[in-house]
């Protein structure tokens, strides 16, 4: 078992690490009070090659592996954790496009995701229908060689920012659940569409809020798959996408762990550091401990991905264990700052606030759980 990155592999690392250091990490604050991500940056991000590295060759990626997009949403979430979100939907939504669209509209859209020229986001949840996914009550009624789409899709991260949204809308009836759901790349600018900005506790610069489907008219090239097949589509993605948030998540936690090691070694208290109490030092080798365990589970379903080896239950222990972990290491560096962690001058609160985000979007506990429990011992675990 080798747990040694390839040269290739840590020369990747090193240009996110850079790119996130010197472009991202000063300004995480500001993206927040700005409630957006610049997309100049976005950009800057395509051309060095830090948005979907592993999408196809064919549209313009470089089928470097699942491990080399963890290495690099680690390094950008770690400066920033929202622009991470620029990440991983580049990559979960790029390679639904690139194995799923036509080739008309999968090879234009799915190079601009790469190039940073344009942002795409995963329209799935809606009012009624959050964890039970399969339950979605927007319709996509057929008309000639298009299709008329009416509903709401509902805390969708980038809704104020993105070009287009893939949009899960029922073709079937609504008993058919699963077998009846389809998937439209939809652009953002077509009449009928409208939107609405949130006002949450984290992650403003994600621009997360609701978009509103008025009679929308998506010609029939711009269906992704066949009919009915969105949701095990989506779901497949998820699979994958769970274990770049979980690195996602734990980075930004790692960011405040390491900058609360430093102090510790420079706060006195009682003529001593901080660090000469075990008191305090005791619970960040804890947090260290957990932070690095969840992260080699998020590495280890990567290349379990990579192998084209099962990986389901793996990735729903990354979505429910590693925010958990991120949040508790987050929140015990923000107290072991005292009162100057309460405060919006340090940036463990600004932290705890997006990670909270992560563990309820992309599935909850209690979802990945029953995931888990269902790859166990099968459908008798599922409520329905």
């Amino acid at each position: 078992m080798d747990f040694e990155f390839t040269s290739d592999q840590r020369a990747f690392r090193e240009t996110a690490r850079r790119f996130a250091r010197d472009r991202l990490l000063g300004s995480y604050a500001a993206r927040e009070a700005a409630g957006t991500i610049d997309r100049a940056l976005v950009r800057e991000m395509g051309g060095l090659g830090l948005i979907g590295p592993e999408l196809p060759s064919q549209f313009g990626g470089l089928d470097a592996g699942g491990i080399t997009a963890g290495i690099v949403i680690e390094e950008i979430a770690y400066s920033d954790m929202n622009v991470g979100y620029v990440c991983l939907l580049g990559s979960l939504l790029g390679i639904l496009l690139a194995h799923h669209a036509c080739a008309e509209v999968a090879d234009p859209i799915v190079r601009k995701i790469i190039s940073g020229d344009t942002l795409v986001a995963l329209g799935l949840t809606e009012p009624r229908a959050g964890s039970d996914a399969a339950s979605l009550a927007m319709s996509a009624r057929r008309d000639a060689n298009a299709y008329i789409l009416r509903g709401e899709k509902t805390s969708i991260s980038l809704a104020t920012q993105a070009d287009h949204v893939v949009a899960f809308a029922r073709t079937g009836q609504p008993g058919d659940r699963a077998r009846g759901v389809t998937a439209f790349l939809v652009p953002l600018d077509a009449p009928g569409i409208s939107r609405t900005a949130f006002t949450d506790v984290g992650s403003a610069a994600v621009g997360r809020g609701s978009i509103f489907f008025d009679d929308v008219r998506v010609d029939e090239t711009r269906r992704i798959g066949q009919e009915g097949a969105g949701f095990h589509q989506v779901m497949n993605g998820f699979d994958y996408s769970r274990a770049l948030i979980g690195l996602q998540v734990l980075a930004a936690a790692r960011a405040s762990l390491d900058e609360t090691w430093t102090y510790i070694t420079q706060r006195e208290a009682f003529g001593n550091p901080l660090a000469k109490y075990q008191g305090v030092t005791e619970p960040l080798a804890e947090a260290e401990t957990l932070l690095n365990a969840a992260r080699l589970l998020c590495y280890q379903t990567l290349w379990l991905r990579d192998q084209g080896r099962p990986h389901t239950a793996e990735a729903a222990m990354c979505k429910w264990w590693a925010p958990k972990v991120a949040f508790d290491t987050a929140h015990r560096c923000l107290l072991t700052h005292g009162h100057a962690g309460f405060s919006r001058d340090l940036p463990h609160q600004q932290r705890m606030r997006d990670i909270l985000g992560l563990m309820i979007g992309d599935g909850t506990e209690q979802i990945q759980k029953m995931i888990i429990a269902r790859e166990k011992v099968g459908r008798i675990a599922v409520p329905y």
